[in-house]
């Protein structure tokens, strides 16, 4: 049976008419068209599938979307803003901490979420704060330096 749930995706407010066991990554994929976040393991093992759910992280492939209703989601495609890439993002290309480009989505994603808890992260936090997002490719040094490039950026930001 259908019923309708509303939330913020991207800073946008949503309504869609979903099945109540839908998982939130298949709204966002299939019925939203917003396909940055990933599919990986589809079970919250991966990190493919990591969104920011009232900013806090979560694993969009273990959570229903009827436990979304009312709360502020943010994916990949709500980092780029008025046509710029999110510092993350930029640090992440600027880095070559992306390969294949499967993981990075979820890695951003972690990444932002670990930059909220923590806005200056040492090297060894971000390690830990990274564990869980696994990359096939091996660009995982790459990817702690572009975080450090980030956060870095980010806090100039904050000061000035």
């Amino acid at each position: 049976m259908k019923q309708s749930v509303s939330f913020t995706l991207n800073h946008q407010l949503i309504t869609v008419d979903v099945d109540g066991d839908e998982s939130l990554l298949t709204v966002i994929r299939e019925y939203l068209d917003q396909t940055g976040t990933k599919y990986g393991c589809g079970l919250g093992d991966c990190g493919a599938c990591t969104v920011i759910v009232d900013n806090e992280l979560v694993r969009s492939c273990m959570l229903s979307i009827e436990n979304v209703a009312e709360k502020e989601i943010l994916t990949i495609e709500g980092l780029f803003s008025n046509g710029t890439l999110h510092p993350l993002q930029k640090a992440f290309v600027a880095n070559g901490a992306l390969q294949c480009g499967f993981c990075t989505p979820g890695m951003i994603m972690n990444a932002y979420g670990l930059l909220l808890r923590n806005p200056d992260p040492s090297r060894e936090e971000i390690i830990a704060g990274m564990e869980e997002n696994l990359c096939r490719c091996g660009s995982y040094n790459r990817i702690v330096d572009a975080i450090q490039t980030a956060a870095l950026e980010m806090n100039q930001k904050i000061k000035s």
